[in-house]
């Protein structure tokens, strides 16, 4: 069963509960838990590297910039 998709918050309100991804600044998609938006903060990073993005925290209003893992070192 696939999980439910994570709601997109209205352009023109600010969350209030729970976490939004920020891209380039924007609020797109919110999340319950902090742990399941920086995994999608990661995937939004690993597709697209050059894009800044944040986990925004409604309860603190705090956004946490997502870093891209270091590509391995080949030996």
């Amino acid at each position: 069963m696939k999980s439910p998709k994570p709601a997109a918050p209205r352009a023109d309100a600010m969350p209030t509960e729970g976490f939004a991804i920020a891209v380039d600044g924007k609020l797109k998609l919110s999340y319950p838990t902090s742990e399941a938006a920086f995994l999608a903060g990661l995937e939004i990073k690993r597709k697209f590297p050059v894009v800044q993005v944040s986990v925004y925290d409604a309860t603190t209003k705090e956004r946490t910039l997502v870093e891209a893992p270091a590509p391995a070192a080949e030996t």
